[in-house]
């Protein structure tokens, strides 16, 4: 099936407000296995950065049938997240999300959407721009380009500078998707084992927060205003209770690079990543 591609580039902004309390804040450092106070506890609580990517967030849109996507074959196929501001632990968002490209791989490879979400506070700051590539499986063939879309963050040829193991827990995806991302496809082992997987599969968000954590330990003594960006690439699912090996090189200018695998299959589920901080 192809989709339309002039069609979803001229929909107008989605705009979804958000009322964030403390205990969102908390349930998405729960969701990606944090256990430092800081993190949890309301008295001290401080948001992480990877939080930016549930903020203002408008929903599972490719469920809607007006986009013409084939929703059970869609992956989330890179991530990058700009922080301009230290997320706040609760008040009003706004998230302002378009589809800003799309790239045509072939009909028998599908298509890739670059879906990018603006996100400000009630006072009209600009917190975080997220920017997600999101792969089409079902929807290439529609007469597009390839050209224009990003260059990934080459890993240096080297033994990494730091190496962080951080585990996942059995229920780790059904905790994750109270922040928002109800897509069965992470509870549902009917819709996990339909679209290939061996049963539901993690959010690759969640995997993404988790990365973000190791980041955190590694490079920022675990302040959440020292991250200011992380890029990456998803190359394989993680099932929930899998542990998580994050490698990074360090760079100039506080610049890393990171990839991170699940030990237990020896296999890598985020490349190409790259994150700036302070």
């Amino acid at each position: 099936m192809a989709i339309d591609p002039d069609k979803l580039l001229a929909m107008p902004p989605i705009v979804a407000r958000q009322k964030l309390t403390r205990r969102d804040t908390i349930l998405y450092a729960l969701g990606i296995g944090a256990t430092e106070l800081d993190f949890l506890f309301e008295e001290r609580l401080k948001a992480l950065p990877t939080m930016a990517v549930t903020l203002g967030y408008p929903g599972f849109i490719w469920r809607d049938p007006a986009l013409g996507a084939n929703w059970q074959k869609i992956l989330h196929g890179e991530q990058s997240t700009i922080l301009h501001a230290p997320l706040p632990v609760e008040g009003e968002i706004t998230g302002t999300t378009r589809i800003e490209a799309l790239f045509d791989k072939g009909t028998d490879k599908g298509a890739i959407a670059m879906v990018t979400r603006e996100i400000h506070d009630g006072a009209g700051v600009h917190l975080a721009t997220s920017r997600a590539m999101t792969f089409l499986r079902g929807n290439g063939g529609f007469g597009g380009t390839s050209d224009g879309a990003p260059v990934p963050h080459p890993i240096p040829d080297r033994a990494p500078d730091t190496v962080v193991t951080l585990a996942t827990v059995a229920n780790q995806a059904q905790i994750y998707r109270l922040s928002g991302d109800l897509n069965p496809l992470h509870i549902d082992p009917d819709v996990a084992t339909g679209a290939g997987f061996d049963g539901p599969i993690l959010h690759g968000l969640a995997t993404y927060g988790v990365i973000g954590r190791a980041l955190l330990a590694a490079r920022c003594s675990n302040d959440p205003a020292r991250l200011r960006r992380i890029d990456g690439r998803f190359s394989s699912p993680v099932y929930p209770g899998e542990t998580i090996e994050t490698s990074i090189w360090h760079e100039d200018d506080g610049r890393l690079a990171f990839r991170a695998r699940v030990v237990e299959r020896d296999k890598i589920v985020f490349t190409n990543g790259y994150a700036e901080t302070a």
